[in-house]
């Protein structure tokens, strides 16, 4: 599979060739030649399959041949060693729950597949490779966790200080080894356009190899199409209309949905759930795409004020509004109906939410006033305990603490302090 640049100056290239820079030359995200539908055949029987099985089979065609089928398989393998449950919550609305991993966050996927890709592509490299990842919260952790002690891969997070909780921060500053936190004076945004910055200044790039572990890296974000399929695999029997509800920040995850419906899951619709940073809301009201500076929320992995990935969903649709329209509702909620939201959902079926899966689950129930006939899953994209003093503020319940926060909540938090780009610019050069 070849894979081409949105900004559409750069050459093709190759799947290796596109995880280990991460961004094109001409600055544009990577994205797949061709999209080829699985046989239906694959969906009819889907519940017949492993979640192993059937990953392989949806990302073989983004990677053959440069990854070995037995390569691909061991890699699919240790990346999905954990479950992806669906809870009903009510006959209309279920959850798709995405914190059964290490860090107990969708983002576990992702960071563990392209740990291993790149591993794989850079053992006989005698170089080194420095990933650099901007994160808003879940990210950075999920990162950290999943190429810690790689071979030959640095990687550099960068976060937003104080706009991640607590215990996302212990996640990604007390691993050590290979792995360097620097808190940034700033948002999530701007941690963001340091990343990209870096990539293009040639200073850098001419004496370091560079590459990304946010979305905008085609193995961080392809798969996150699985959990959609594993999720279709637990349903398919019980529902006709499944419509999936995402709780929206970068819109990689609601991204690679609609890539698995264009390999033919059977989805009948998207719903991009928003918080305060609401820049798709508007888009699909107005047909203006106006990013504003993101602004900080109690579901802070969803503070972003101009999502990179936004640019990959119109191309699924070649930039046709109707079409895509027609495909994808979007909502925006404030903080206050995060936090009722939370409340509502414990109150009426006993089920603990962390604040990203209350917008998702507010997607539904907005979704679901005109579209009484489908079945919404939100994603519950990250466990609870990780956003405690959100949590606790609303529910009065016991939330034990899992062994993974556990592990991390008592380590001491080591990261470096800077403020600009060229301080971000001179740390990188004394690696």
């Amino acid at each position: 599979m070849n894979y081409y640049s949105l900004n559409n100056i750069a050459a093709d290239t190759t799947f290796e060739n596109a995880v280990i820079k991460g961004l094109a030359p001409d600055r544009g995200l990577y994205f797949p030649e061709s999209i080829t539908p699985l046989n239906p055949t694959f969906f009819e029987t889907i519940e017949t399959l492993s979640n192993e099985e059937i990953a392989f089979e949806a990302i073989q065609q983004f990677i053959s041949p440069e990854i070995p089928e037995a390569v691909l398989k061991t890699i699919v393998s240790e990346t999905l060693n954990f479950d992806f449950p669906v809870v009903k919550l009510t006959e209309s609305i279920s959850t798709l729950e995405l914190f059964h991993g290490p860090t107990m966050a969708f983002k576990d996927v992702g960071a563990r597949f392209m740990a291993r890709c790149l591993g794989y592509f850079n053992q006989n490299n005698s170089s080194e490779v420095t990933v650099l990842v901007a994160t808003s919260g879940d990210t950075g952790g999920a990162v950290a966790n999943g190429f810690l002690g790689v071979k030959g891969v640095r990687v550099v997070i960068l976060y937003p200080s104080g706009k991640v909780s607590n215990i996302q921060e212990k996640q990604l500053t007390t691993l050590g080894q290979n792995i360097t936190a620097l808190e940034v004076d700033g948002t999530f945004d701007d941690c963001q356009e340091m990343v990209k910055k870096a990539f293009m200044d040639d200073e850098l790039t001419s004496k370091m190899q560079l590459t990304s572990a946010n979305s905008i890296n085609v193995a961080r974000w392809l798969p996150q199409l699985f959990y959609f399929m594993f999720a279709y695999k637990q349903l398919k029997k019980s529902y006709k209309e499944i419509v999936f509800s995402v709780p929206s920040g970068n819109f990689g995850n609601v991204c690679a949905g609609m890539i698995a419906q264009k390999m033919g899951l059977p989805i009948k619709h998207f719903i991009a759930s928003n918080n305060d940073n609401n820049v798709v809301t508007r888009f699909l009201k107005s047909n203006s795409y106006d990013p504003k500076p993101s602004v900080q929320t109690v579901s802070n992995a969803m503070d972003v004020g101009n999502p990179s990935n936004f640019i990959r969903i119109q191309a699924i649709y070649k930039n046709d509004f109707e079409t895509l329209k027609s495909n994808l509702s979007s909502y925006s909620f404030t903080d206050e109906d995060t936090k009722k939201a939370l409340d509502e959902i414990y109150s009426t079926t006993n089920y603990i939410a962390d604040p990203h899966g209350a917008v998702g689950y507010l997607g539904c129930k907005s979704y679901l006033e005109t579209n009484p006939k489908a079945h919404c899953v939100f994603l519950e994209t990250a466990h609870p305990t990780k956003f405690l003093d959100v949590v606790k503020e609303v529910i009065d319940a016991d939330i034990p603490l899992p062994t993974q926060i556990q592990s991390v909540i008592d380590k001491q938090k080591v990261a470096t302090e800077i403020k600009d780009y060229s301080e971000f610019k001179v740390f990188l050069k004394q690696l």
